[in-house]
């Protein structure tokens, strides 16, 4: 039986409209099996994600906050060009099924996408019936499938027109400048002083890719037979065209346990039965066949936009957004990421 029905009873969602996400779609030749469930996906503080299901198929619905909304945070059309475009590549992406651009069904953009089965680790607890073998494989995936990300022809696949490549760097330091004194709940002299030593250092040339903008083992499905294995990268609204390094490195600064704060949880991919950060590097620069150079810089990069990221969710906490539990103090650790920031373009991390 095809219907259409909303299940009576089931509690209202935060920015989600049953009904109006039935008729999207309906409107984009999906054909349901029965009514139309929706329920909250936990994890992540930034889009609202939320699991739709009949009694046959399952979808991931996104979209931004309610409120709270910071500049170029929340870019779902972003997500959904770059998810598109790889449906042809060897980059694991889940299947796109609909893209309400204007915002009509739930009063803000929104990305539907099959429903991948699998397994995303997002605790430490999560890693508790893992062996050491299981995380330092999962760990190479994670690895390899960035660096087939990063060798993808953008211009191959649809997305030359994507982002501005060229001044990416320079670029970033001046965006996340910009979006500190946006968000910012306090004045704190390490960010100026950062934001200035990074601005005194930027690499003359940089390489260009599809980059994630947020990789990490939990923002990835792994699949459900063996965790060594990604079906899914997710969670692309940060995605553009530029430096690789950018990936690498800010994938490296969320292993540092102060990331736990920003997540609000004890995050798997903080834990130390993931191999290091240095050790990560190496290995992404031996799957790439890549170097890494001005290292430093790229770190102290990632710090300060982590810091800003910190602040940002507290922002947001204090606007009454849904961010969840905790994140009215994931500020709290923002003046440790600027002081590692300042470490490494000093040469002294």
């Amino acid at each position: 039986m095809t219907g259409a029905a909303v299940t009576v009873g089931q509690p209202p969602l935060p920015g989600m409209d049953v009904p109006a996400l039935t008729a999207l779609l309906l409107g984009n030749g999906v054909e349901l099996d029965g009514d139309l469930r929706v329920e909250m996906i936990s994890g992540g503080r930034s889009n609202l994600t939320y699991k739709a299901f009949d009694a046959r198929s399952a979808w991931v619905v996104r979209r931004p906050p309610t409120r709270g909304l910071t500049p170029s945070a929340h870019d779902m059309a972003r997500e959904w060009a770059v998810t598109n475009a790889l449906q042809s590549t060897e980059v694991p992406v889940a299947r796109t099924v609909a893209f309400d651009a204007e915002g009509l069904a739930l009063g803000a953009p929104t990305t539907v996408v099959q429903f991948d089965a699998g397994r995303v680790i997002r605790t430490r607890d999560d890693l508790a019936d893992l062996s050491d073998a299981d995380i330092a494989a999962n760990a190479e995936e994670l690895i390899s499938v960035l660096a087939v990300l990063h060798r993808v022809d953008y211009q191959e696949v649809g997305l030359g027109s994507f982002g501005r490549p060229t001044g990416f760097v320079a670029r970033q330091v001046r965006t996340w400048a910009r979006q500190w004194e946006v968000v910012k709940t306090r004045d704190l002299p390490d960010v100026n002083r950062l934001r200035d030593k990074l601005e005194a250092s930027i690499p003359s040339i940089s390489a260009s890719s599809i980059v994630h903008g947020d990789y990490r083992i939990d923002n990835v499905i792994l699949s459900p037979l063996n965790t060594a294995s990604i079906t899914a990268v997710l969670d692309w609204e940060m995605s553009t065209l530029g430096d690789p390094l950018t990936d690498v490195a800010l994938m490296c600064i969320y292993r540092q346990p102060i990331f736990d704060a920003v997540l609000g949880v004890g995050a798997a991919w903080t834990s130390d039965r993931y191999p290091s950060a240095e050790e990560l590097a190496e290995m992404y620069s031996q799957k790439s066949g890549n170097e890494l150079p001005h290292w430093n810089f790229y770190l102290a990069l990632a710090n300060f936009k982590l810091g800003v990221i910190g602040e940002g969710i507290t922002y947001r906490a204090l606007a009454g957004s849904d961010a969840g539990a905790g994140a009215a103090a994931a500020a709290e650790v923002t003046h440790e990421f600027m002081a590692a920031g300042l470490r490494a373009i000093e040469g002294k991390s």
